[in-house]
């Protein structure tokens, strides 16, 4: 069986952000041309992000797949390890505050950034 693999940016138990991947099944379509089951979403965005940027430190506010059409995004966690994603890239964020939680930068979210010097333009498709 042929997956897709799904990076996701998560919460965990202790409120800090992780990554991990997940397999999704590739069960649709024909053997040339491989599908997923269909997913729902919530709508799109497209984000220009300038040479410089970078985020403080903040939790998602939904659930939603992040792609990269151009430039380099970087993404850093609490535990000071960072990714970068290039064009073609993705990942799923959800890390979301934990519910009852009082947002600390200290503990929770991660950072991002645009890297490079070209803009960073994303594609935001809401789970």
């Amino acid at each position: 069986m042929t997956t897709f693999t799904k990076t996701i940016l998560f919460t965990d138990t202790d409120g800090c952000a992780r990554f991990r991947d997940e397999p999704i099944a590739l069960t649709e379509g024909k053997p040339q041309a491989r599908l997923s089951q269909l997913m729902s979403s919530g709508g799109y965005q497209l984000r220009h992000s300038p040479v410089g940027f970078r985020s403080t430190f903040h939790c998602s506010d939904h659930a939603q797949w992040v792609f990269i059409l151009s430039g380099h995004m970087e993404i850093g966690l609490q535990d000071g390890s960072s990714r970068v994603f290039s064009p073609g890239e993705h990942f799923y964020s959800e890390d979301l505050l934990p519910a009852g939680a009082t947002f600390d930068e200290k503990v929770h979210g991660h950072w991002s950034r645009q890297v490079g010097n070209q803009p960073l333009v994303t594609l935001f498709v809401r789970g």
